[in-house]
């Protein structure tokens, strides 16, 4: 070894102190050797810490939470039994939703895996014919298939008519995987034209999107055969197009001045002429004043007019 530490990491390096008498440099140095840690109650309990992977998809027993196949967690494997000469192993881990603890056995007689506490197996059952599947036989029915050459030789001539029924299929499927794979050149030709023109479609629609000025998270869906044709059915009021040049036709042909002006200037000037007649010259700056307060409240009656409508429609209280 070149240096101390590489020779302490291969497990060369020998202490001093060391004293053979004691045992292995690993039991000497109180360590599990490669197995480190995940060993630590390997000697007093016979428990190695391991990576356990769920084989099938569970129930909690404590809080009800579904645990899908595949989950792993930090188990606790230890013997608990032996069927014939095969050792029966057992998994005790904590689930991560509750630290509700679970235990699972293995069953070498059956190949299978046995819930012992803490979880129920969720029932996942289908049917072989709906599905398009292959049911498989029991070990029962082997035995018993193996053992009775009647029951074989009906078994094969059962398998012979149902591969001739589903032979036309099978064919079928074969010669269009053939002509599939038969030109590898034309099939990733075609694909990558087609690839190319949704590419192309993608982008188009993209750059119509800038044009709208809509966000990069906005979608344009494809244009459909339908969509321009309810388009052109929608209507919004009317004709706007015809409607603003009557409405601007009518402010044309309307005077400036309102029917009330006119007539509070007509009144006020009958009446500024009589004043005159009757009153001194010095009083014709009142009779303008009066004139002005005249056509002021002639203007504040005409914006009171509907109130006063109202008002007036409606029938007096006894």
């Amino acid at each position: 070894m070149s240096t101390l530490a590489a020779a302490r990491a291969d497990n060369f390096y020998y202490p001093p102190h060391y004293d053979p008498k004691k045992g292995s440099l690993n039991k000497f140095q109180g360590s599990h050797g490669a197995l480190g840690d995940r060993a630590r109650k390997l000697a007093s309990d016979g428990i190695l810490i391991i990576r356990f992977e769920m084989p099938f998809n569970v129930w909690c027993g404590g809080c009800g939470h579904l645990i899908g196949k595949g989950v792993r967690f930090n188990a606790e494997k230890k013997q608990v039994g032996q069927y014939h000469s095969t050792r029966i192993w057992s998994f005790r881990m904590r689930t991560p939703c509750c630290q509700h603890s679970i235990e699972i056995h293995t069953d070498p007689k059956n190949a299978e895996y046995v819930i012992v506490s803490g979880a129920r197996r969720k029932v996942e059952s289908f049917d072989a014919e709906k599905a398009g599947t292959v049911e498989l036989e029991s070990a029962e029915e082997r035995d018993k298939r193996a053992a009775d050459p009647f029951a074989k030789l009906e078994h094969g001539g059962e398998d012979k008519q149902r591969a001739l029924a589903t032979f036309t299929q099978i064919a079928a499927l074969q010669e269009e995987s053939g002509a599939k794979h038969r030109d590898d050149y034309a099939m990733n030709k075609q694909l990558r034209r087609q690839m190319r023109g949704v590419r192309k479609e993608e982008q188009s629609r993209d750059a119509r999107r800038r044009e709208l000025g809509l966000p990069e998270h906005v979608r344009l869906l494809p244009d459909a055969p339908g969509d321009a044709l309810r388009a052109s059915a929608q209507s919004y009021g009317g004709d706007f197009g015809g409607s603003w040049k009557h409405s601007r036709r009518a402010i044309g042909q309307q005077s400036i001045f309102s029917q009330g002006a006119v007539a509070a200037a007509a009144r006020g000037s009958g009446s500024g002429s009589a004043g005159q007649k009757k009153r001194p010259a010095g009083s014709s700056s009142t009779a303008a004043g009066a004139a002005a307060g005249r056509s002021s409240a002639a203007q504040k009656q005409r914006r009171l007019a509907p109130s006063v409508k109202l008002r007036l429609s409606e029938p007096k209280k006894g």
